[in-house]
């Protein structure tokens, strides 16, 4: 055990967290989503569903201010305009770790896939609710003083 860090967050999780550079995207992935046949790196947190993920991963990831959005979600098919629940739990997620608002980008579902298919790792979840999936850019932290 290690202090004040997430406890879901596992070694594998932790190792793949720190090994991603700048640019670099992460997936996060519901109960429904191909993760074994998409990941490069598969991490699983089984019993814990999306939004826990995310704020777990978001309390060590920085997320990436060079881009308009670093958040990107699947939307859904045939209401490309709706907001499911977890969507809107990734965005407070965000909010909450960087302390404003988070731009997120919503792509169509094979377009998801094909992004998840090129992410850094896959983190498959066991969210059961729809649309429970999203890419996180990683950012950098710059040194004391920089902006």
């Amino acid at each position: 055990m290690l202090k004040n860090i997430d406890p879901i967050l596992s070694a594998d999780l932790l190792f793949i967290l720190a090994a991603m550079g700048h640019g670099d995207e992460i997936a996060i992935v519901d109960a429904n989503f191909p993760a074994a046949s998409t990941a490069r790196r598969l991490v699983r947190l089984d019993g814990v569903n999306a939004t826990r993920a995310i704020e777990a991963v978001l309390a060590l990831l920085p997320l990436d201010d060079f881009v308009e959005s670093p958040l990107t979600v699947m939307e859904v098919v045939g209401d490309p305009d709706s907001v499911p629940e977890p969507v809107r739990e990734f965005r407070a997620a965000a909010r909450i770790a960087e302390g404003k608002d988070i731009k997120l980008t919503r792509i169509e579902r094979f377009e998801f896939y094909e992004r998840a298919k090129a992410a850094f790792a896959v983190v498959a979840t066991r969210e059961t609710r729809l649309y429970g999936c999203v890419l996180v850019r990683k950012g950098i932290i710059r040194p004391a003083g920089v902006s």
